[in-house]
């Protein structure tokens, strides 16, 4: 029951992408500056809800449907929040170095003679 569920959430999902791909602007083309796009004036100034909104509005019911019981069947037994009922403080841990792993102190440099003396 719960990898059908899976399977159909994962196909609600590319369904979902590839309809949302596929559907025109509204209003980006340039005939719509002047007043164009005539063929759906009967339906008023927005339109009428096309066939590929509609299935964009059933696929994304249906996909919020199976996020909740997919949410609801992976919840944690015994958990009723996300959120930790306590807080600790983080700790700051004090870094110790032992001689050997001391940095070296740098050499003294020596004084050359300058060429010419």
């Amino acid at each position: 029951m719960l990898t059908l569920l899976i399977i159909l959430h994962v196909l609600v999902c590319v369904a979902l992408i590839v309809i949302v791909l596929l559907q025109g602007g509204k209003g980006a083309e340039v005939g719509a500056a002047f007043g164009g796009g005539g063929s759906q004036t009967v339906f008023g100034a927005t339109g009428g809800a096309s066939f590929m909104s509609k299935l964009t509005t059933g696929a994304a019911i249906v996909f919020m449907l199976t996020s909740l019981i997919l949410a609801y069947f992976y919840k944690i037994p015994g958990v009723d929040s996300v959120m930790p009922e306590t807080m600790g403080t983080p700790t700051v841990q004090e870094q110790t170095v032992t001689p050997e792993e001391a940095p070296a102190a740098p050499a003294p440099v020596e004084e050359k003679a300058a060429p010419g003396n």
